[in-house]
């Protein structure tokens, strides 16, 4: 993977692609796929997320603050940060995102090597933190887009997701509850421009195989997997793409179709 530079070139595209969309939008109210959140959750989710990561890099003690306050809500407080967000004007909440973004962005680029930056779970490097924004910059992205009508083309970035989607694979067999499978899995994707992108060892008995906008729809779970070009070979990779998710937390619940 490509170090925090890059990473956080992407993330700051993928930010203004979203930016693009909303700027001029006059409905902030619209409903999106997730339930019970508009256009306005979408963006004041990411812009809260954004904020607590600001802190991760540039004031931990602040940041240990919120981990305290998140511990008394385990499973709600990241939607209760969105609620509370949401209820600001759209312009502002549209400002307050720009700036905090790319304070952000800017912060992960100085973030020293070898350093690792608090979380509400492990800690990470500032290039895995920019590749966890990124993911989560698209998929919620992506669910204003479908609000909107609105196909956006896939692109290279999605590479980045698909990362994150390959690495957090045992995470997923754990957090249903379920054994890590021990065989190594390769994971083949098609990209946006024709090549391929693949995880794993050529001779791997377990496979994965499909697009890389349909993987990332996957383990971000935007798309029913029904929906999908996705297939897999193999009793463990099966089982994989019906519980597959890169973000963190407690089983996501799905999309219907």
């Amino acid at each position: 993977m490509a170090g925090a530079e890059g990473i956080v070139t992407d993330l700051q595209a993928e930010s203004d692609s979203l930016d693009d969309l909303v700027a001029g939008l006059d409905d902030w109210q619209l409903a999106t796929p997730a339930p019970g959140w508009t256009v306005a959750h979408q963006i004041a989710h990411l812009w809260w997320t954004d904020r607590v990561s600001l802190l991760a890099v540039t004031d931990e003690p602040a940041f240990a603050a919120v981990l305290a306050d998140a511990a008394t809500n385990p499973t709600g407080f990241v939607d209760e940060g969105a609620e509370q967000l949401a209820t600001t004007p759209p312009a502002d909440m549209l400002a307050g995102w720009r700036r905090t973004r790319t304070l952000l962005h800017d912060e992960l680029r100085r973030v020293a090597d070898g350093r690792k930056l608090p979380w509400f779970g492990p800690p990470m490097s500032a290039a895995s933190m920019a590749t966890a924004r990124l993911m989560e910059t698209w998929a919620h992205g992506l669910d204003v887009a479908d609000a909107l009508g609105v196909t956006r083309p896939p692109t290279a970035r999605l590479r980045s997701i698909a990362h994150i989607g390959v690495r957090t694979r045992d995470f997923a067999f754990t957090v249903h509850g379920l054994p890590v499978p021990t065989e190594p899995f390769l994971v083949e994707l098609a990209a946006p421009d024709g090549s391929t992108w693949s995880w794993g060892p050529a001779d791997a008995a377990q496979r994965v195989t499909g697009t890389a906008e349909d993987f990332c729809m996957l383990v971000t779970q935007r798309r029913p997997r029904a929906d999908l070009d996705v297939v897999a070979v193999g009793d463990d990779a099966a089982t994989w793409l019906t519980i597959a998710q890169a973000f963190a937390g407690p089983p996501g619940a799905g999309r219907e179709r």
